[in-house]
């Protein structure tokens, strides 16, 4: 996560958006896992798209008692993103860097997690996640081939188009990004269950909070 964001809690930037798919049913990922068991990693694919949802919506439930300044809570109308704050997800839980007291970020996730299996589906989705910069890398790299092969192989119409893609790539990269997120990269977590919280180091070297998470099949 390396960008900061401000949205509105009753419209979430993709809201432009009126076709949702298939609202998620609690026992979705815990149905495709029976059907499909003989796929390989197929579990650790399905618990990282639910952890990685939760290591948003901690992130953004943290950021609401930081700016607030009171006890976590329901959100205020403006949530407000707090840039020292940033996660890594794996499939086991997630880090979670920056300052944030431990009792604080337990209360967090748990609120978190409620919130998330209780309809506010946009706290899954964050504006600085990792997703958005893949998304604006291929974006970019894709319109930059097609433009090459498009115009004449001139150094001018060349950079000319090289300079299209890389406009049209960050107009579009913001938006398609979230929806990658929505989508692809995280689910509700409806089958996570948080199992300890400790300060450790990770592979890195650097310090961070590590929320440990198990599989259940029935939320």
């Amino acid at each position: 996560m390396d960008t900061s964001a401000s949205i509105q809690s009753s419209s979430f930037p993709f809201d432009f958006l009126n076709f949702d798919l298939t609202p998620a049913q609690p026992t979705q990922d815990a149905d495709l896992l029976k059907q499909l068991s003989f796929v390989p990693g197929l579990r650790e694919i399905l618990m990282l798209r639910q952890v990685h949802a939760l290591e948003h919506a901690t992130v953004w439930v943290l950021s609401e008692t930081r700016n607030t300044q009171t006890p976590i809570s329901r959100p205020s109308a403006v949530q407000v993103d707090n840039e020292q704050l940033g996660g890594l997800s794996t499939d086991q839980g997630f880090y979670l860097y920056g300052e944030v007291n431990i009792s604080n970020l337990r209360r967090a996730v748990t609120l978190a997690l409620h919130r998330l299996t209780n309809g506010e589906w946009d706290l899954a989705v964050h504006p600085r996640c990792g997703t958005n910069l893949s998304v604006a890398m291929l974006l970019t790299a894709g319109l930059a081939v097609g433009i090459h092969l498009m115009l004449p192989f001139r150094p001018i119409e060349q950079l000319i188009g090289l300079g299209l893609a890389a406009t049209t790539a960050s107009e579009l990269a913001p938006d398609l990004g979230l929806i990658a997120q929505r989508y692809i990269t995280t689910a509700i977590p409806f089958n996570l269950a948080v199992e300890n919280i400790t300060l450790c180091r990770d592979a890195w070297g650097r310090q961070a909070h590590f929320v440990k998470v198990n599989w259940q099949d029935s939320y």
